[in-house]
């Protein structure tokens, strides 16, 4: 078995948070949020500084977590549990 991702900590996907898409852990910061505003800062520190509630390592998740779903479309480990 394959270690998991270093994301994993820091992103989740559940239900009842933002229908379902990939969030920040206990936030409803979602990932897509956080590369639109990745996309326009150009810049982690200042896309973590836009949400009060994330760190810069928060943003590295995000990005990681996005490389990863698009090399693999089967992130079935983000379910709750």
């Amino acid at each position: 078995m394959s270690a998991k991702p270093a994301w994993v900590k820091r992103i989740e996907s559940r239900p009842d948070v933002l229908a379902g898409k990939p969030c920040i852990r206990g936030t409803r910061v979602s990932v897509e949020a956080i590369l639109d505003t990745l996309g326009v800062t150009g810049a982690v520190r200042a896309t973590a500084e836009q949400y009060p509630r994330i760190t810069e390592d928060d943003v590295r998740a995000a990005l990681t977590y996005a490389a990863d779903a698009l090399r693999d479309d089967d992130l079935e480990f983000l379910a709750p549990g």
